[in-house]
C-alpha cells in the first residue's frame, strides 16, 4: 500500500538550538513521504536558514507566545494528506512516521499518537491516558506493538501528547484546527474532547516513539520547575467552561488547582523555589483562571482551507542502513568521530559506550546525527528488574540492539571495540 503524503509541524520559540536538533532528527526519518513545516521566531528562522536542508523545509516566521495559533499557520501550509506535530524539544525515532501513521489505512481513524522517553532516553515520560471533560485523566493499558483504537466508557477521550501526535488534515481542518484560545496549555485536550464529541476514531500507536527533553522556555526553568502558571490557569478555565457541566466546574477547578500546589509544594521540597515563588505562581493561577472567563465559549471555529502551498517532499532516510558502534568509555571520541562519518554518510547510527558497572543507561541524540547510549555492563535501561546482571559486552549490546530495533530499524552490521 502506498504511504500516505505526511507533513510533519514543528512549533519553535525562543529555542533555536532545540529547534535545530530536532530538526536534525526529523531528517533521519525513515518514511518514504512527508514534508517539514517550521513556524518559528526570528532566532528559529535563522536556525532553519543556516541547515543545510533548508531548501526542503517549508518556513513559517511568527513570533507570538501562542502555540494554537502557530500550528494553524502549519497547518495552511501543510499538503500532506496526514498531519504530524512534533515539539522543538524532542527528537523521534527514525521510525516515528512508519508506526504513527500505520492507523490511518483505515479510514475511519481521524487521529493517533504515540509515546514519548523523557530526558533519561530510557523511562517513559509518557504512555497511553484518557481524559474526561473534568480533566481527570486515567492510565491506559495498551502496549507494544500495537496500534490499539481503545474502546473507553461514556465521557472518555484517548488523550493525545502535542508532541507526538498526528491528525487527518482534511477532518482537523473541518475542525477549524486548534483554538486559539489555548495559548498554551490544554490546546490539544481540547482537541481530544472535540474528537470524541464527533464520534471520531482515535488510534494508539505505542512504537510510534519521540525522546521529549523538556527544554527551557520563558515558563519553565532548565529543572521543569514553572516560572508562571497564568496561561496554565485561563486555559483550564476555557476548558472547563467548553467541556465541563456547569454544576461540576467548581468542584474540578478545586481539585485541579489543588494538584498544582502540590506540585509547588514538591519543588519546594527539593530546593528550586522558595516560599515567595509558591506564593507567586499560586497568584498567577488565580490571575489567569480570572482572564480565562474572558475567553468565552464561542461558536465552532471556523473551518480551514486547502493547503496555501504546494507539497515539498524532504529526503529524509528511506531505507538507510543502521550502523551500530560500540566500545569503552575511553574511546568514546574515536567512536563519535567515526559515527559522525556515517551519519554524515546518509545512515542510521548508535553508540553504545559500555562501562565495566552497574551505572544504569542513558540514550541521547547527538548534535552529530547519531545515537548514543551509555551506561554500565552490568546496569540497567530499562528502569525495572535486577539492579545487577551480568553479562558479556557482545551479548549486552545485541540486547540493547534488539530493544530498540523496533522503532530504529534494525541493524545492518556491528563495529566492535571492545578493547
Amino acid at each position: 500500500m502506498t504511504a500516505l503524503p505526511v507533513s510533519v509541524v514543528i512549533v519553535s520559540r525562543g529555542r533555536p538550538a532545540a529547534l535545530d536538533l530536532c530538526l536534525t532528527g526529523v531528517a533521519q526519518l525513515d518514511h518514504p513521504a512527508f514534508e517539514v513545516v517550521v513556524v518559528a521566531c526570528p532566532a528559529g528562522a535563522a536556525a532553519v536558514a543556516a541547515r543545510p536542508d533548508r531548501q526542503h523545509i517549508k518556513l513559517v516566521r511568527f513570533d507570538e507566545p501562542n502555540i494554537s495559533a502557530a500550528r494553524n499557520l502549519g497547518i495552511a501550509q501543510a499538503a500532506g494528506d496526514i498531519v504530524a506535530f512534533i515539539d522543538d524539544d524532542a527528537v523521534p525515532e527514525p521510525l516515528w512516521l512508519h508506526h504513527l501513521c500505520a492507523p490511518f489505512a483505515d479510514p475511519q481513524v481521524a487521529a493517533a499518537g504515540g509515546f514519548v522517553r523523557g530526558r533519561n532516553g530510557i523511562s517513559y515520560q509518557w504512555r497511553a491516558r484518557s481524559v474526561t471533560a473534568h480533566l481527570q485523566e486515567r492510565a491506559l493499558d495498551l502496549h507494544a506493538p500495537g496500534p490499539h483504537l481503545p474502546e473507553l466508557p461514556p465521557g472518555e477521550a484517548p488523550k493525545l501528547q502535542g508532541t507526538n501526535m498526528a491528525h487527518r488534515r482534511e477532518v482537523l481542518a473541518k475542525m477549524g484546527g486548534f483554538d486559539p484560545a489555548f495559548r498554551f496549555y490544554l490546546d490539544e485536550t481540547d482537541l481530544d474532547l472535540r474528537h470524541a464529541a464527533a464520534g471520531h476514531r482515535v488510534a494508539i500507536a505505542p512504537l510510534a516513539e519521540v525522546h521529549h527533553g523538556y527544554a527551557e522556555s520563558d515558563r519553565r526553568g532548565a529543572d521543569r520547575s514553572p516560572r508562571d502558571l497564568t496561561e496554565i490557569g485561563a486555559s483550564i478555565r476555557g476548558f472547563l467552561d467548553r467541556h465541563c457541566p456547569e454544576a461540576d466546574r467548581g468542584g474540578a477547578w478545586a481539585r485541579l488547582r489543588a494538584e498544582q500546589r502540590t506540585r509547588l509544594l514538591r519543588y519546594l521540597q527539593r530546593g528550586p523555589l522558595g516560599a515567595d515563588d509558591v506564593v507567586r505562581l499560586l497568584s498567577g493561577l488565580d490571575r489567569g483562571w480570572q482572564q480565562g472567563a474572558e475567553r468565552a465559549p464561542r461558536a465552532p471555529l471556523t473551518p480551514l482551507g486547502a493547503a496555501v502551498s504546494p507539497y515539498l517532499p524532504h529526503p529524509g532516510r528511506p531505507a538507510a542502513p543502521r550502523i551500530t558502534l560500540s566500545g569503552r568509555p575511553l574511546q568514546r571520541e574515536a567512536l563519535r568521530k567515526k559515527a559522525k562519518q556515517h551519519a554524515e554518510g546518509g545512515k542510521i547510527v548508535t553508540i553504545y559506550r559500555l562501562s565495566r558497572t552497574a551505572i544504569f543507561h542513558r540514550l541521547r541524540f547527538h548534535p552529530d546525527g547519531f545515537w548514543e547510549q551509555t551506561g554500565g555492563l552490568y546496569g540497567r535501561s530499562i528502569r525495572t528488574g535486577k539492579l545487577l546482571n551480568f553479562w558479556r559486552f557482545r551479548d549486552r549490546v545485541g540486547k540493547e540492539i534488539s530493544r530498540t530495533e523496533n522503532v530504529r530499524g534494525k541493524s545492518a552490521g556491528l563495529d566492535f571495540h571492545r578493547r
